[in-house]
Parts: structure tokens; sequence; C-alpha cells
């Protein structure tokens, strides 16, 4: 049985090889699906605009191909890219996102989410509101609150025009006046969240603010010290 399996031995050995190397090519052409979470890149934003709405900044795609493309498809090598040159202030949606895919040609796209995006432009622009400062809190009994200034009086807030239409002010964090018999000052952070602008420099601002205190209780057993 040994002189047998020994005869042709290198035809054997050969039918082995061209079995391995069959199979390993239908292994590696089977097809396969991958996901991927692949970045949203915006490119040449014009200058003045700014984007005014939420915009998704990476966009779910399922990609199938043969075997061997898709394991040597890396995630850094996928991008999604929207080019904004010269559009205008307004809405724009791009639908088909998956036409923007750099994958090779063999692999296909089954499945994208979101398959579009609505994409809003607007004005960059600054405007300078006043400063507010935000008191809470009550003062002792007879006193009273006199002044309270702010410095800077004013501060600039920047970004998109339609926003910052409705804008009148910014106020500070809150300050509080519990118990408070003394003029004071504080340096006091500013509290303003907007969607789509911004303070141009985060700072915070001086609060002054002065207190009247309360009179004097009277002592009566001092002569001349009655009540008229």
């Amino acid at each position: 049985m040994i002189a047998t399996l020994a005869q042709n031995w290198f035809l054997k050995i050969l039918s082995l090889v061209f079995a391995l190397i069959l199979w390993f090519f239908v292994m590696g052409e089977r097809k396969l699906e991958v996901g991927y979470a692949v970045p949203l890149e915006l490119r040449n934003l014009p200058a003045g605009l700014m984007v005014a709405n939420e915009v998704p900044s990476v966009v779910d795609v399922r990609i199938s191909g043969p075997r061997t493309l898709l394991m040597n498809l890396r995630p850094d090598d996928i991008s999604i890219a929207v080019d904004l040159k010269e559009l205008q202030p307004g809405l724009t949606s791009f639908r088909r996102l998956e036409e923007r895919i750099n994958i090779p040609s063999a692999l296909k796209v089954t499945r994208i989410s979101p398959s579009f995006i609505d994409l809003k432009l607007d004005r960059s622009k600054e405007k300078t509101v006043p400063v507010v400062a935000t008191l809470i809190g009550n003062l002792p009994e007879g006193a009273q609150l006199g002044s309270v200034t702010v410095t800077p009086e004013a501060v600039i807030v920047v970004g998109a025009e339609g926003e910052l239409k409705d804008v009148s002010e910014v106020v500070t964090e809150a300050v509080s006046l519990e118990g408070v018999k003394e003029s004071f000052s504080l340096v006091v952070p500013m509290n303003y969240r907007g969607r789509f602008t911004s303070l141009k420099e985060n700072q915070a601002v001086d609060v002054r603010v002065t207190i009247i205190p309360p009179p004097a209780p009277v002592d009566e057993s001092i002569p001349g010290s009655q009540k008229p």
C-alpha cells in the first residue's frame, strides 16, 4: 500500500497545491458586507458664510464586494466630500451621497444613512449687545439695592446673521444677594449658549453692586435720640 501511495507522488503534491490555490481564490472572491462610519467633509465654504444648521459629522455606510478588496479597505481610506463652492445663503439639499464615496469600482454601497443632507448657509456677522447682571436672593430686612454696574458694559457676539437678529443682550451667571449687607464686586462669567452664535471673546465681567444698609437702630436711652 505504501508503494501505491508513493507512485506519482509529484503529481499528487502538485494537485494538492492547485487545490489549495483554488480554495484560497474562491474564499478570497466570496462577497462580504461590512459597515463603516464614514466622515462627512464639507469643502470650500465660501468666505463670509457659515453652516447654520445641524449636519451629521459621520454617515453610516454598508459596503459589499469581494472579500479580498474589503479586507484591504481601511476605514481611513473612505470619505464623503460635499463641495460648497459658490453656494449662496439659504438651504441646499445634497442627495445620493453614495455617489460621493471614494471606493474601488468593484465595491458597492448597499445602504447609507442618511442618504442626503440639507445644508443651510448663513452670513457670518458681529453684533455688539449690552451685558446684564443676573441677581438672585433677598437682601436683609431694611437693606436696599443701590446701583449695579457691569464692566465692560457690552460684548460682541459673532455667528449666523439669522440668529443674531434675536440677540438683544447677554446675561451673566447668577450673583447672589442673599443676606448681603455691604457693597461688593465680583468677577462673573458670562452665561451665553447660542446654537450658531458665540461670544467673540469668552470673557468674564466685573459686577459692582452697591447695597444701601438698613438705618441704624435708635437708642432711646440717649437724650435727643427719641423719634420726633
